[in-house]
């Protein structure tokens, strides 16, 4: 059975690079999966989950924006930051939204800036959640 690579980069490292049976991620505009043999792809994500799956193992992170390439049966991440899921701080994530909400919003740029903040809490909240159970 065809394999895909699957390579996570950030800026600072790259985070992942590991086969994969299929991947899921989040794009700004819904949800992927890809399997071996995809259509290429340029892809722009979102905040949430990235599901890596080998076998009967399933790998989650959290992904922060970027963008997804698929070319061949290598699936390529580059993203702000990527966590694994069962090391999100659910209390610094639930924190950065309180403070976010709190926050004046009185110009449309505060306002995108205030609804990020709040977006990126959700989606680490939400991958932290799943993880578990």
């Amino acid at each position: 059975m065809a394999e895909l690579t699957c390579i996570v980069v950030t800026p600072e490292q790259t985070v992942r690079e590991t086969p994969a049976d299929f991947v899921a991620l989040t794009l700004f505009d819904g949800e992927i999966g890809i399997g071996p043999g995809h259509t290429p792809l340029i892809g722009r994500l979102g905040y949430g989950e990235m599901r890596i799956r080998r076998g009967k193992e399933v790998e989650r992170l959290y992904v922060e924006g970027g963008f997804v390439e698929v070319v061949g049966d290598v699936v390529s991440l580059l993203t702000n930051r990527a966590i694994p899921a069962d090391k999100i701080d659910e209390e610094a994530a639930h924190q950065k939204m309180e403070t976010a909400l709190g926050r004046p919003a009185r110009t449309p740029e505060l306002m995108a800036a205030r609804e990020q903040a709040v977006a990126q809490g959700r989606a680490q909240l939400r991958v932290a959640r799943r993880a578990i159970g």
